[in-house]
């Protein structure tokens, strides 16, 4: 019989930010196919998410801060003694973002943009993913073998067309996207590829996964100027980037690491 490449049976894989928009569809996702899930996340208030998964038998959480190393090395501990297993996969999916509807604080011009909210941001997006990567991908290469996947934004590979949120101004309420998650994104490109050549010997893999927008109750005037930079037109269903997160974790994606995997409807194309 022919072997299932994309098989993730009994596979335990980590994500942080697992309780979020996307981080419950990679979830759900692996949960399906026989993974074994580790969601580690500060959400503000646990019960209501992980009431979702409380039947899956293949599901733990872990409330950690993914900026803090001893938080983060608790948990491991306690996901060793549960299942008695290093992790095989990692996905780094928590992150920090300043949405349309935030403060004008958040969202005012670069030369006034404030430095605690540059700091809050690469905190999290960046130091987060960074002390993460020690503790569990450390984790995977004592043991000599896993995937990292890293997750990025097309807002790392391109700048923001500011002209997008025109509108905002127009509405007397001045917006731009800020720098921080951009930069902080970029930042993850440079860091997969260091990881990948570093822990290519120990056998684990480290890829990205850059994304593009996805569909969450936006404006409409937003809607139409991100859409009409996309090729196919749309933004993201929330469960379009799942096949990507089976990729990696699964032997499918074996020959694969130090990638940049870009899934965004055509945005970086133009």
């Amino acid at each position: 019989m022919m072997r299932d490449i994309f098989d993730v049976r009994d596979r335990v894989v980590v994500i942080t930010g697992g309780l979020g928009q996307l981080g419950r569809q990679y979830c759900l996702a692996l949960l399906e196919r026989g993974g074994r899930v580790v969601v580690l996340d500060l959400p503000k208030d646990p019960g209501i998410e992980i009431n979702k998964f409380e039947k899956e038998k293949n599901f733990l959480y872990f409330s950690a801060d993914v900026t803090n190393k001893a938080s983060l090395e608790a948990a491991l501990k306690a996901l060793i003694g549960k299942w008695g297993t290093p992790p095989h996969a990692l996905v780094n999916n928590a992150a920090l973002d300043s949405p349309p509807n935030s403060s004008s604080k958040e969202n005012g011009p670069f030369e006034t943009y404030p430095g605690e909210s540059w700091d809050r941001v690469m905190n999290v997006n960046v130091k987060g993913v960074f002390l993460t990567c020690q503790v569990i991908g450390g984790a995977m290469a004592e043991a000599g073998r896993g995937s990292v996947v890293n997750v990025c934004s097309v807002y790392g590979v391109v700048s923001p067309d500011q002209r997008i949120y025109e509108y905002r101004q127009q509405e007397g309420s001045g917006f731009f996207k800020p720098v921080a998650y951009s930069a902080s994104k970029s930042a993850l490109l440079n860091l997969t590829r260091y990881l990948a050549t570093y822990w290519a010997p120990k056998g684990v893999r480290v890829n990205t996964i850059t994304l593009g927008g996805v569909l969450n109750n936006q404006d409409v005037e937003f809607l139409r100027g991100y859409q009409s930079k996309v090729p196919l037109g749309r933004m993201a269903r929330e469960d379009e980037y799942n096949g990507a997160i089976i990729f990696f974790v699964s032997d499918a994606s074996s020959y694969m690491t130090g990638a940049n995997m870009i899934i965004d409807g055509g945005f970086t194309a133009w």
